[in-house]
């Protein structure tokens, strides 16, 4: 009963959310040292880290079930940032791949549909970011491919094609962008960057991690601690400290 009571006395804790919304990149970004652990450990107490990566979907895909995953009766106050991370399967090559692939007008224009669809739902410009496909490297997917019995069925110079077009995107709809496709190649080798080709690497989550915590940190700043630090309530009346 004293529960209960001490439940309807206080006030419902909701934590903020940050969205990570895209393909298996964003689906591995809580493993291991992944940029989204890297993100939630940051953002404890401030707020909850949704995964929503989903492996081997494209923006045609992900166009169709982002209503799904954010509704018109989501409290859109709630969600402090959305990152919009698609383009890796989009920019296979159709006639080695035509199930993913998405031909490059048709991604920029998921891309603004999706961006769209969130503003009309009050996720304000703000609040969200587009991330480019990182670069491939071919040599070392092509040996992933081959593995699987598959042929090489992407290329970088097709896939830098893609982030330009998020660029763009982002530009035109008043978002920020990390154009992970370049940054990543200013260093001349990055193959370091990831793990089989395609997907990151320890190093590359962390270098992900660090250029997203760049944006989003001046965005959640402002985000207080839930519930006050354990030295700070009150022992000998912890009601007035916690409800």
């Amino acid at each position: 009963m004293a529960l209960a009571e001490a439940g309807a006395r206080g006030r419902l804790l909701r934590w903020p959310r940050v969205l990570l919304f895209g393909d298996s990149i964003t689906e591995y970004s809580f493993q291991e040292n992944g940029w989204g652990t890297y993100l939630a450990e940051r953002l404890v107490r401030k707020c909850d880290v949704v995964n929503r990566g989903i492996s081997g979907y494209n923006s045609r895909w992900a166009k169709l079930i982002l209503p799904r995953l954010i509704t018109e009766s989501t409290n859109a106050d709630s969600i402090v940032a959305v990152t919009i991370f698609f383009g890796a399967n989009d920019s296979a090559l159709k006639e080695l791949n035509p199930k993913q692939h998405v031909p490059l007008e048709e991604y920029a224009a998921n891309l603004k549909s999706m961006v769209q669809y969130l503003k009309s739902v009050g996720i304000t410009a703000d609040r969200i970011i587009l991330i480019t496909p990182p670069p491939l490297q071919e040599s070392a997917w092509e040996k992933a491919c081959l593995a699987k019995g598959d042929k090489l069925n992407r290329s970088n110079a097709t896939t830098g094609q893609y982030a330009q077009a998020c660029v763009q995107v982002a530009r035109e709809c008043g978002t920020d962008v990390l154009d992970l496709w370049t940054l990543m190649q200013k260093n001349q080798d990055f193959s370091s960057y990831l793990s089989d080709g395609l997907h990151l690497s320890t190093k590359g989550n962390s270098f992900l991690a660090a250029q997203l915590w760049s944006r989003l940190q001046n965005k959640l700043s402002a985000l207080p601690s839930l519930l006050p630090y354990w030295r700070d309530v009150d022992h000998t009346n912890p009601e007035a400290s916690l409800l």
